[in-house]
């Protein structure tokens, strides 16, 4: 039953004005004056907070009983939010936490945000980040309260990261639920796709069943789908593969000629993107080797795909989503058309590294990376792409190679 004070509060026209008075007393006491958030002074015992209790269970059932959209009905809702505030104060004391906790390779780091609003991946339920110490792991972003730390038994993403920087490619790989016992897979709490007790919910990268609070119904770009399919529609997935292929998606880890080399007969975007990439690596030594490139620092403005500058047959998830939306190579048709310019228009050094055609001797100075030339692969000289398809002989400079290596005398310590 609850306490005549507690009830007075909510229900004043009940009670005298010496009930009142004291009603005001006790509310002083649980917090519902103006200063709704000030900590008190001492601890509260356990009455208090079941006094606090029923009283929330007071305010929700005059709500309804209240004229809807009434001033009083709104003054009651806004009651309930603070009772329910103190109660949750209540419920979390302040500590001296730490700044820094590591748990299960998790690197936590203490939260000042007090006005973001954010949902603990623990318990699922809110933070209040104004009454409530908060943690975030500073690897994988995984949030929690400072009650909730000692009960997580997720590892970081991060560390799979590191030891296993590769994707699932194959297709919502399912084994059913009966295989997984009906147990959420990472938590095994018993699962159904009846609900109950609890709603199976399916990762679309793992192909697995989780309960709901380890699967909020997050979607996102499945890596197999697009490899495969060319397909960037976001699926749901669940809360640690959405952690998981965030981290992954800026890193190189697809060799598309070997997973799927069909894909660049379909999809001309990707030819264009891949000779792009080729050309900036045969402009690469040029850069490397010229003070003004090196000074201007040419190479930087690649400096978020590193993997540009190093292969041609790497990617990351995020430049295939950037080559469907057509940023990438928007991007990187201006990069090359700024490297040409230096190359052959600006800088006099890097021009003085050009060729000249051997076969015909004609025309203007050549670049591996002209769209109209082709390079030997044996000595790398560059020719007229016409020229060098109709020569019926070998390379005039791979030739003059093997006739200065017959020529010169053997060398003594050879023998």
């Amino acid at each position: 039953m609850m306490s005549s004070e507690v009830y007075a509060e909510l229900r004043p026209e009940l009670f005298s004005s010496k009930s009142r008075k004291q009603s005001l007393d006790r509310a002083m006491d649980l917090g519902l004056a103006e200063d709704h958030f000030s900590r008190p002074v001492g601890s509260f015992v356990a009455s208090d907070i079941e006094q606090l209790k029923m009283a929330i269970e007071e305010c929700k059932r005059l709500i309804l009983e209240l004229p809807e959209h009434s001033e009083r009905q709104k003054d009651t809702v806004v009651k309930l939010i603070h009772l329910r505030l103190k109660l949750q104060e209540l419920k979390d004391p302040e500590e001296d936490e730490p700044n820094l906790r590591v748990l299960l390779e998790h690197r936590f780091s203490k939260e000042k945000s007090k006005s973001v609003k954010q949902t603990c991946d623990k318990c699922s339920t809110i933070i209040w980040g104004l009454i409530q110490t908060w943690y975030t792991c500073t690897g994988c972003y995984y949030r929690c309260h400072s009650k909730c730390l000692n009960l997580i038994n997720k590892p970081c993403v991060r560390s799979k990261v590191s030891h296993q920087s590769e994707y699932e490619l194959s297709i919502c790989p399912e084994i059913g639920l009966d295989r997984q016992d009906y147990r959420c897979a990472e938590c095994r709490t018993p699962v159904s796709l009846r609900g109950v007790p609890s709603e199976a919910r399916q990762c679309d990268y793992t192909g697995q069943y989780y309960c709901s609070t380890c699967h909020w119904n997050d979607t996102a770009v499945i890596p197999a789908r697009v490899i495969h399919n060319w397909e960037f529609e976001p699926r749901k997935v669940c809360r640690s593969s959405m952690r998981y292929l965030a981290l992954m998606i800026p890193r190189p880890v697809l060799k598309l000629r070997e997973v799927n080399p069909l894909l660049f007969n379909f999809v001309e975007e990707l030819v264009e993107i891949r000779k792009l990439r080729q050309d900036i690596l045969l402009m690469k030594p040029y850069f490397i080797t010229c003070k003004e490139a090196l000074e201007a620092r040419l190479l930087l403005q690649l400096h978020d795909r590193q993997h540009f500058v190093e292969n041609n047959d790497m990617y990351s998830l995020q430049d295939l989503i950037d080559i469907s939306s057509g940023r990438l190579g928007c991007s990187l048709t201006e990069i090359h058309t700024t490297f040409a310019k230096h190359i052959k228009l600006d800088c006099d050094r890097c021009q003085a590294k050009g060729f000249v055609c051997e076969l015909c001797k004609e025309g203007d100075i050549l670049f591996p990376f002209d769209s109209h030339t082709s390079v030997c692969h044996d000595c790398s000289a560059v020719f007229h792409r016409d020229c060098f398809y109709d020569n019926s002989t070998t390379c005039p400079k791979c030739a003059r190679m093997t006739e200065r290596k017959h020529d010169d005398p053997p060398d003594p310590k050879d023998k």
